[in-house]
C-alpha cells in the first residue's frame, strides 16, 4: 500500500476546487483523527452504522442522524435551544396512587379510588410544565391536593389547591414568583368511549335473544357496573311480586290474597309479551345508574291456627326494586271483628276472603279491597265474602287478575274460588303468578286462583293448601267443618322479582 504524507493540498488557484478521489471512490479517515473544516473541528467518529453522515447539511439545514437512526444526549450533557413544545412526557407506566413529588415536563395519572393523595410540586422556574389527571374518574369523591413548593404560589396564591370534579385534568406552567405556577388548561370533561348497554349482575342470570334476565327468588342485590350513555337503554323491564296471604283458621274461614303483582317494560326497545297489568315506559319507569339496588322478596303469610275460635292470617310480605314496591297479599278472615258481622279478610295487593265466623244463617260477611296501597296500573283485586245461607261457604282471596269468589249459590254453601292470577312472558316462557287462595263449603272445597293459589281445605277438618312458592300466590281455606285445635289456612306463596333489559 503506497502512503503520502503532505502537510497542506492547495488548488492550483485561489478559491479554487481541491477534489480528492474520482466519482466511486472511497476516502476514509482514520478512526479518531480529527478533521479540520473552515476552521471547525469535524470528527471523523460521526458517522451511522451504514455509512451514511451523521451530521449533514444542505444550504442552512442542518440534519442531525440518518434515517432509523435514535439521537440522544450523553449522560450528564444538557441542551439549550431546543426548548419544550408545551407538552408533558406522560408517565404511563407510573400510575399514581399515593402521594408523590412531580418533575417538571411530566404529566401523571392520579388514582384516587383507594383514598385521596397529594401532588407535591417542585420548586418552579420559569417555563417548568406538569399535567395531571383523574385516571378512576374518582376526584369528586377522594380529591386530589396540589400542594407547591415552599413559599411558592400556584395562581398568586401561597396555598394548596384540592381536585374535586370527577375526570378532571390540569396542567400548571411556572411563570414568575409573584403569579407561580398557572393554570393553563382545564378539563372538567369526562370524554369516554361510548358504553351502549348496561353491565349488571345479581341473582339468576339467563339470557333471552338480546335481552339479560336477572331473576330473585330471595333477598339480593342488583349491581349496576356500567349504566349505557344512551339513556333508553338504562330504562329496566320489571316484574315485582308480593308474598301471599295467609287463610284464616277455623270452619270455612276466608282465603289468602295474591301478592300485589307490578310489571314494567321498556317499549319500544323491548316488546316481551306483558301482563295486562303492565305499565309501559315512561309510566312507572325505572331508569338505572351505576351502583347497587337492595332487591327485597316478599315472603308468604302465615296462616291462621284455630284453638278455641277462629284466627285470621296474616298478610303476605312486599317486595322492592328500587321505586316498586308492591303489596303483600291479605289475609283470610278468621275471627270476627264485630259479631254477626262475619270474619273479614284483609285489604292488600290483593284482598283476603272473607269468613263465616261469627255469622248467623241467612247473613252475607264482609270481604276486603285489593290494590291497597293503590297503584296505577292496579296491583290486585278485592277478596270475595263469605255467605251463610242454610249451607255456608267462604269468600275466596283475590287475585292479580280477577277479584276472588263469593260464597254464593246455587246451591248454597260453596265456598269461593281463588281470584285468577296473570301470565307474563318477561323471562322469555309465559308463567302465571298471583293467584288468590280457595275458599271451603259445606258442598265441597274451591280451586286457588291460577298462579299458584291454595287450594281449600277437604270437609272435615282438613287444613288449607298453602300458596306456591315464588307465585306469590294466597292461601286455601280450612276444610268444612275445621274447627279443632290446630287446623291450620294454607300459607301465602313467597313472591318474586325479576330484571330484564337489553345487554347486545
Amino acid at each position: 500500500m503506497s502512503e503520502v504524507k503532505v502537510n497542506k493540498i492547495s488548488p492550483r488557484t485561489n478559491c479554487g476546487t481541491v477534489t480528492v478521489g474520482d466519482s466511486g471512490d472511497s476516502v476514509s479517515v482514520t478512526a479518531g483523527v480529527p478533521v479540520t473544516v473552515n476552521g471547525d473541528l469535524k470528527s471523523n467518529a460521526l458517522k451511522a452504522t451504514d455509512g451514511g453522515s451523521i451530521i449533514s447539511q444542505s444550504g442552512t439545514t442542518i440534519t442531525l442522524g440518518a434515517s432509523g437512526d435514535t439521537v440522544s444526549l450523553a449522560s450528564g450533557a444538557s441542551q439549550t435551544g431546543f426548548g419544550r413544545t408545551g407538552t408533558v412526557d406522560w408517565q404511563t407506566g407510573s400510575i399514581k396512587t399515593s402521594t408523590f413529588t412531580a418533575a417538571n415536563g411530566e404529566g401523571y395519572f392520579a388514582n384516587t379510588s383507594g383514598g385521596a393523595f397529594t401532588m407535591n410540586l417542585p420548586a418552579g422556574s420559569a417555563g417548568n410544565i406538569i399535567s395531571v389527571v383523574d385516571y378512576t374518574n374518582t376526584f369528586q369523591t377522594n380529591n386530589l391536593t396540589i400542594s407547591a413548593n415552599g413559599s411558592q404560589k400556584i395562581g398568586g396564591v401561597a396555598a394548596t389547591v384540592a381536585l374535586s370534579t370527577e375526570g378532571q385534568s390540569v396542567t400548571f406552567v411556572y411563570v414568575d414568583d409573584t403569579e407561580g405556577w398557572k393554570n393553563v388548561q382545564d378539563s372538567t370533561s369526562n370524554v369516554t368511549g361510548l358504553i351502549p348497554f348496561v353491565t349488571a349482575s345479581g341473582g339468576t342470570e339467563t339470557t333471552c335473544g338480546d335481552f339479560k334476565i336477572h331473576t330473585f327468588t330471595g333477598p339480593g342485590t342488583f349491581t349496576v357496573t356500567a349504566a349505557s350513555t344512551t339513556p333508553a337503554n338504562n330504562i329496566m323491564g320489571y316484574q315485582v311480586l308480593a308474598g301471599g296471604g295467609g287463610a284464616g283458621a277455623g270452619d270455612r274461614n276466608g282465603a289468602g290474597g295474591a301478592g300485589g303483582f307490578r310489571e314494567g317494560r321498556n317499549v319500544p326497545i323491548d316488546n316481551f309479551t306483558a301482563s295486562p297489568l303492565v305499565a309501559n315506559a315512561p309510566t312507572n319507569a325505572v331508569t338505572v345508574t351505576a351502583q347497587a339496588y337492595p332487591i327485597t322478596v316478599g315472603g308468604g303469610g302465615a296462616g291462621g291456627v284455630y284453638a278455641c275460635g277462629g284466627a285470621n292470617g296474616v298478610n303476605g310480605s312486599p317486595s322492592t326494586f328500587d321505586t316498586i314496591t308492591s303489596a303483600g297479599g291479605g289475609y283470610g278472615g278468621g275471627n270476627p271483628s264485630n259479631p254477626g258481622t262475619g270474619a273479614s279478610g284483609n285489604s292488600g295487593g290483593s284482598g283476603g276472603g272473607g269468613g263465616i265466623f261469627g255469622l248467623s244463617n241467612g247473613q252475607t260477611g264482609p270481604n276486603a279491597a285489593g290494590n291497597t296501597p293503590p297503584t296505577n296500573p292496579s296491583q290486585g283485586n278485592q277478596g270475595g265474602y263469605a255467605q251463610f245461607i242454610t249451607n255456608a261457604g267462604s269468600g275466596g282471596g283475590g287475585g292479580a287478575g280477577a277479584v276472588g269468589g263469593n260464597a254464593i249459590g246455587p246451591p248454597p254453601g260453596r265456598g269461593g274460588e281463588g281470584g285468577a292470577g296473570v301470565s307474563s312472558s318477561i323471562t322469555g316462557s309465559s308463567v302465571t303468578r298471583g293467584g288468590g287462595g280457595g275458599g271451603a263449603g259445606d258442598q265441597g272445597p274451591k280451586a286457588g286462583g291460577t298462579g299458584g293459589g291454595g287450594a281449600a281445605g277437604s270437609p272435615g277438618s282438613s287444613p288449607g293448601v298453602s300458596g306456591t312458592t315464588n307465585l306469590g300466590g294466597g292461601g286455601g281455606s280450612s276444610g268444612n267443618g275445621s274447627s279443632s285445635n290446630g287446623t291450620a289456612g294454607g300459607a301465602g306463596g313467597s313472591g318474586i322479582v325479576i330484571i330484564r333489559y337489553k345487554f347486545q
